[in-house]
Parts: structure tokens; sequence; C-alpha cells
């Protein structure tokens, strides 16, 4: 169950990490739009946290994107 578990937060890592990119943000800017620390930013995107609900809502906010379309799985 944890590898499944651990997998599942790389994947959204990877997501909150691309997204950002496109947008040309760096984690530093990433971060003051969505009332976070940088060193946060930094934590998500090598999936050594989990987000919770309201984070994944502030993140959404600054990636500039929904919900449903950071957690969906690609196609």
């Amino acid at each position: 169950m944890k590898n499944k578990d651990e997998e599942l937060l790389k994947e959204l890592a990877k997501r909150i990490r691309n997204r950002r990119n496109e947008l040309d943000l760096s984690q530093e800017k990433l971060a003051y739009k969505c009332e976070f620390d940088r060193t946060y930013i930094s934590l998500l995107e090598r999936a050594k946290r989990n987000p919770s609900y309201l984070s994944l809502k502030k993140l959404c906010v600054g990636l500039e994107i929904e919900l449903n379309e950071l957690l969906e799985k690609e196609k």
C-alpha cells in the first residue's frame, strides 16, 4: 500500500512541477501566489509532502488550474 501512495505522490509532484514550468514560474513566485513558503513548494515537487485539500486548492490558484485537472490521470 505504501508503494502505491508514494507513486501517487510522485505523479502529483511531477504534475505540479510541469505546470509551474509551463507558467514559467520559479518556486518562489509560485509560493508567493499560494501564500506558501518556497521550501513547501520544493517538498511538494519532490514528493516529500502529502498536501491537504486546502493546500491543493491554494496551489491550484497559483497554478491557474482546476483541482480536477491537477488530479486527473493522463490519458
